[in-house]
Parts: structure tokens; sequence; C-alpha cells
């Protein structure tokens, strides 16, 4: 079943399905804790797990990576994990089933998602947990909501509203995701995010993030978002960036501040 799994998936994601590299040096390694754990996906997962660099513990962040060679790794590179670390945060990264470390799985990567969470909460049960995806981790992440999950506050960035709208940019991918739906319409409604969000809970806020130019998401995925979320759910959309690309735009500063600004602020709400 994984080789069928790997197969049907090499036109979605192929080329980032590939040997994972460590981006931390050896003295940073020794900061983090690999272990893996399951998935209903139907995959082993992979995850690294750090403690909060600060005396006070505020809570636990779970990361949700975007699609690409980095998997998990595109946390650690570009400033995240040193972020929520330096400002009181214990950071749970993991690769997506298929991606970096992990093992190939089937198409519901909400279980990823779900999975990565209970863990985290299994770790550090008396804290509030958060979480952050971005394109592929964030869409996941609107279903993952409306299922049984663990998290109490939540970021989703750059998130399509169907998986549609997001392949329609490759074309032979676009044509095999028809095709799937054709053969199996039941799965197309379970993953349709744009309905699926309609059903979260659990959360006490949901902040959007988006870009008011993205070339791969179209502009109204963040406000459809917002109007469908059962939640209370804010938007902030930013200028001049790529895709998934905000940690190294020159928004970079008033991005982080955003992000910390809010998981601040809900932690505390979470924990009075």
């Amino acid at each position: 079943m994984k080789f069928l799994y790997r197969l049907i998936k090499k036109p979605f994601f192929g080329s980032f399905m590939v040997q994972w590299r460590n981006p931390l040096t050896p003295e940073q390694k020794k900061e983090w804790h690999s272990f893996s754990f399951h998935s209903d996906s139907k995959a082993k997962l992979s995850g690294l797990v750090a403690k909060a660099k600060t005396n006070e513990v505020k809570g636990v962040i779970v990361l949700g990576h975007p699609m690409g060679k980095e998997a998990k790794g595109y946390f650690l590179k570009n400033g995240y994990t040193d972020l929520l670390r330096d400002n009181g945060y214990h950071v749970l990264v993991f690769d997506i089933n298929g991606f970096g470390e992990s093992t190939v799985g089937n198409f519901d990567y909400f279980e990823d998602i779900r999975a990565a969470g209970f863990e985290a909460q299994k770790r550090y049960p008396n804290l509030p947990l958060g979480y952050m995806g971005i394109s592929l981790g964030g869409q996941f992440a609107t279903i993952a909501f409306a299922e049984e999950h663990p998290f109490e506050f939540a970021i989703v960035e750059s998130a399509a509203n169907t998986l549609e709208d997001f392949w329609v940019h490759y074309p032979i991918a676009f044509r095999l995701l028809k095709l799937i739906y054709f053969l199996m319409p039941r799965y197309r409604k379970r993953i349709r995010m744009i309905d699926r969000i309609t059903e979260a809970h659990g959360l006490k806020k949901l902040l959007l993030i988006y870009l008011e130019e993205d070339e791969v998401i179209l502009k109204e995925a963040g406000p459809n978002f917002k109007r469908a979320s059962p939640l209370p759910t804010d938007l902030v959309i930013f200028k001049n960036a790529k895709h998934a690309q905000l940690s190294k735009s020159e928004n970079r500063e008033a991005y982080f501040e955003l992000i910390l600004d809010y998981f601040n602020t809900h932690s505390k709400i979470a924990t009075s």
C-alpha cells in the first residue's frame, strides 16, 4: 500500500520527497530531542522537540510546515523556532507523511497534524497548546480543527480554500486530482477545506495570515475562511512577499512580532 501511495503522490510531491538534511549545527542538535510517533494516515512520523530557553514557560507550539524539501527544517532555518524558544515556548516540529524523515502514508495529512498535537499534549499536559501551519500545514489544519484535536489557539497562513484552488497551477497534478475526486467523491467532500472549517471547534481564537498578492493562493482565500469560520477569527494581510516566504521578506520583523503577540496573548487566556 505504501508503494501505491508513493506512486500516486509522485505527480504532486515527487520533487520534495527526498532525503532530509538537518540544518542544525552539531551544537544546536544537542538542544533538540528526535522522536517518532504514529499517525492515522498510516505513517510513522518524525519529529523534533526542544524546550524554551527561558525560566518561565508560557506554552507549547506545534509547527506544521509548507510543501518543500526542507519539511520541518523550514522552521529551524527561518527563525521560527528561535523566536518561540527565546520567548518562553517549548516547540515541536514534525514532518508531514512522505516529507522529510516521515514514512509515506495516505492523503489524510490532517491526521498528521492531529497526531503531532496529541504527542505535544502527552509530553506537556499542563501547558497551553498552540499550532501554526503554513500553506500545506495550514490547509490541512482547517480540517484537523473540525475533528477531535487538542489545540487551544492557532495560526493558519497562506492556505488555499480547496485543493483545486492550489493545484490548478500545476496541470498534471490538477488532472490527477480531478480523477481522484471523480473516483472518490466522499473523500473530496471530507477534505474540502472551505466547508470543513465551518465545523471547527475547540479553539479559543484563530489567526489567519495572508498576502495581498500570492502567486499560488487566491486573493479571496483569507476572507473566505474568515467568513466561514465559526470561531473568533482575525485576518492579517501583508504586502510584498512571496508564498510561504514572509520570514524572508521586508515584513519579517512585523510578521514575527504578530506571531509572538498572538501566542503570548492566547497562551495567557488559556491559563486564565
